[in-house]
């Protein structure tokens, strides 16, 4: 009997410290979304290969205040997502507030308010543990050096079973200090099996790292460990940080990260099983496979999240996210088809890095073909919008509204290091107000960009690196800005969003 295989990662894109439950027969993955919103976004699969986008948790980042700009490193870092007491419940660290929770009926919601669990500054990659049969809840958390001043521990909680405050001021229950050879112990996730309380935790950063496991006969500890998980001779650096599932006939998986530059945290799935010593065997004996059977679940057709998108009604798919708490208007509904965006004045419009209303989604992790058409609508001189690759660094092409009033096309582009953008190939005049935009994104995210103002591509400037941010991967933006000044400053519409594969 032949058996079908997959092949990783299962999510080829930046869906960062992935974690899983299983309900019934679904599973259910979340993932970091740091300062883009909506945020905590929710995927469904039945077989832990397809997965589709299905909606998001939190709607705005709290306090609303702190999230009226950018801050693309910051919100929500590293959740849990749990079911217990018929209800969903999702746990994660702003690394500059505290730890928050969230939880719902429904995976779709409605969704709670965000409560504040544990205040403080470094308090990340919180998880959940309720142990049902003691009438007994615990939270486990890492530290984040850039705020805490520590790092390379875990610390524990007794927490009030409703999940709304912990009980205790905490212990630290692994100290990877004493560990030799280990640094940067962080993303505890905590289970029970087989008598003992489980943590599974990464270390060693984000890029070299491995997947460590403790066990401890009581919550506090104390835990011995053992590495399940390391890069070996495989091209999968850094395999680790992510949620260990159980099919319903009884199969283990793990579903971990791999850092890959642009392109962020790409998801993979590991085969597990409990081997000698009642400890996990990740992989293929500890190291990650790239091709391996399916599990022994029902046969899926292949899915993955959307990302093209025809915008309809003006209406925007759920792949989008804007890069802080959106405001009114900003994208306008009316009868017809293609994505309206409003020329939001902005002081910050020499710098894409800085703007709230770019509504962007994540750059793919194979080569591929961006496509959009765009009309500039407004008549304000500096109006401009367009199609970016957005990092550290970041290029765009689109349309400007000239000091003379006539709308040219522009690609422009800005180093890391800079403080506003500059030209990065000729302008030309797009004689209708509308263009073409094509970016060629080829290996090692190199973006060749092309226009087409109704004479033909043609090719601008020259190649373009994308580059991730700290922590979050490069990503396709659209938007639409006016310098400062009065009164209303008109629209662009993009008449349609396509993502094909580059051959």
């Amino acid at each position: 009997m032949t058996h079908e295989t997959y092949t990783n990662p299962v999510l080829n894109a930046d869906w960062s410290d992935p974690d899983v439950v299983r309900v019934g027969d679904d599973f259910y993955l979340t993932a970091s979304s740091f300062g883009r919103v909506p945020g905590l976004p929710l995927l469904h699969s039945r077989d832990l290969v397809n997965w589709t986008l299905i909606g998001h948790a939190l709607q705005r980042l709290e306090p609303a205040g702190e999230f009226t700009s950018p801050r693309h490193d910051c919100g929500v870092w590293a959740p849990a997502l749990r079911h217990h007491d018929e209800r969903f419940w999702i746990f994660w660290g702003d690394p500059d507030q505290g730890i928050f929770q969230i939880n719902a009926p429904e995976i779709r919601g409605p969704w709670t308010r965000p409560h504040l669990l544990k205040e403080g500054k470094g308090l990340i990659d919180p998880c959940p543990l309720w142990d049902d049969g003691n009438d007994e809840a615990y939270l486990v958390h890492a530290w984040a050096n850039s705020r805490a001043g520590i790092k390379n521990r875990l610390t524990g909680h007794r927490m009030h079973p409703d999940g709304t405050t912990l009980l205790d001021d905490g212990k630290v229950i692994v100290d990877a200090d004493r560990i030799p050879g280990w640094f940067t112990l962080e993303g505890p996730k905590v289970h029970q099996h087989d008598g003992w309380f489980w943590i599974f935790a990464p270390a060693g950063g984000v890029e070299t790292g491995w997947q460590g496991v403790f066990r401890s006969r009581g919550f506090f500890g104390p835990y011995e460990e053992k590495v399940v998980l390391e890069q070996r001779d495989t091209s999968v650096n850094g395999p680790h940080q992510g949620a260990w599932v159980r099919t319903p006939s009884g199969e283990d998986w793990f579903l971990h990260f791999q850092q890959r530059g642009a392109y962020g945290r790409l998801v993979h799935l590991q085969p597990m099983r409990w081997g000698d010593g009642g400890w996990p065997v990740v992989g293929d004996e500890g190291a990650p496979v790239a091709v391996h059977r399916k599990p022994d679940l029902p046969p899926q057709p292949a899915a993955a999240p959307a990302t093209d998108d025809d915008f309809p009604g003006g209406r925007y798919g759920r792949q989008w996210q804007w890069t802080a708490n959106p405001r009114d208007g900003w994208a306008t509904h009316h009868s017809g088809d293609g994505l309206r965006l409003t020329c939001v004045r902005s002081a910050d419009a020499h710098d894409l890095r800085k703007l709230p209303n770019l509504l962007t989604q994540r750059l793919p992790g194979t080569p591929v073909v961006v496509e959009t058409e765009l009309c500039l609508h407004s008549a304000e001189l500096g109006a401009r919008a367009g199609l970016a690759v957005l990092g550290d660094a970041y290029s765009w092409i689109g349309l400007q509204r000239g000091a003379d009033g006539l709308v040219r096309f522009v690609h422009r582009f800005a180093e890391p290091v800079a403080e506003r953008e500059r030209d990065a190939g000729e302008s030309c005049l797009a004689p209708e107000g509308r263009v073409r935009l094509r970016i060629e994104i080829g290996t090692g995210a190199r973006c060749r960009f092309l226009y087409d103002v109704g004479d033909g591509p043609r090719p601008t400037g020259q190649v373009f690196a994308a580059t991730p941010w700290r922590w979050v991967g490069a990503l396709l933006g659209l938007f639409a800005l006016a310098p400062v000044g009065t009164g209303h400053a008109g629209a662009a519409t993009f008449t349609w969003f396509r993502i094909t594969p580059l051959h």
